[in-house]
């Protein structure tokens, strides 16, 4: 995809990953749409971003209120009359046993992860089929690949995502719908900080694999020339991308290793 002048939306951009993937995308001159709830956050962003005024717009939503979504995506459409690339970035992660976690705390996980990720997507496919192209870019996890303690309904959240947009990518390709699933390893942002508890509560740390890891910024620059080239999967991260190939060759070492790792 040629970047300059396409629209690119992204969820989640308030911060972290999608604050530094909208400074790479308005380099590259891109008219950017982005959305988060805060609203003060997202127009900080935009502040932040070269020509602003004619290039960014903020487009508060969300996710978890699947209803309101096919009304943004109108929105969003109407802010530059098309959007050429959707990256579903917004989330949350979660910090707890699987036993000890509430049914309406998985629920939310569930919601805003997965079903809030597929309400907007499907809202947006109906242009892209109508104009004849599109590029879904869904920010999943090395968790999405395997999983470890303290994660479960945050794994499962990103293995579903795998599942539905694997199929969706089966069934765009004749639209010449692009679909890229991207599995960022461990990335300095406040995903840790922001993770609900068992009970659903901040988990209000930054863990020490998240203080030493790459920056958000140093990430975004690694994936613009993944995503231009058309991939359909993207590991993007350090040591612990390693698992994800241990996990398909040889599960049973990775489930040694894991059981002794450091996860929290």
């Amino acid at each position: 995809m040629e970047l300059p002048k396409k629209v690119v939306w992204i969820t989640g951009a308030s911060s972290g990953i999608g604050e530094a993937l909208a400074y790479e995308f308005n380099k590259k001159g891109t008219h950017l749409i982005l959305s988060s709830r805060r609203v003060e956050e997202l127009l900080r962003v935009k502040e932040g971003c070269h020509n602003h005024e004619e290039t960014v717009k903020v487009l508060p939503l969300d996710l978890s209120d699947a209803d309101e979504l096919p009304g943004k995506v109108e929105e969003a459409i109407s802010l530059f009359g098309s959007v050429d690339m959707l990256i579903n970035n917004g989330g949350i992660s979660q910090r707890a046993y699987a036993a000890d976690s509430s049914m309406e705390t998985i629920r939310q996980l569930m919601e805003v992860n997965f079903f809030g990720t597929i309400a907007l997507t499907k809202a947006v496919l109906p242009s892209m089929i109508e104009q004849k192209s599109g590029h879904i870019v869904v920010i999943s996890s090395v968790m999405g690949k395997l999983g470890t303690r303290h994660r479960s309904a945050y794994a499962a959240s990103k293995h579903a995502l795998h599942g539905w947009f694997d199929c969706l990518r089966q069934e765009m390709y004749q639209n010449n719908i692009h679909v890229t699933l991207v599995c960022p390893g461990f990335v300095k942002t406040n995903i840790t900080v922001n993770a609900l508890t068992a009970q659903g509560q901040k988990y209000s740390k930054m863990e020490d694999a998240q203080k030493k890891a790459m920056s958000p910024e140093e990430f975004a620059r690694k994936l613009l020339p993944k995503l231009a080239k058309g991939k359909e999967e993207i590991y993007i991260g350090g040591y612990e991308i390693m698992a994800v190939y241990v996990k398909r060759f040889f599960p049973g070492i990775l489930n040694k290793i894991l059981r002794r790792a450091k996860v929290t």
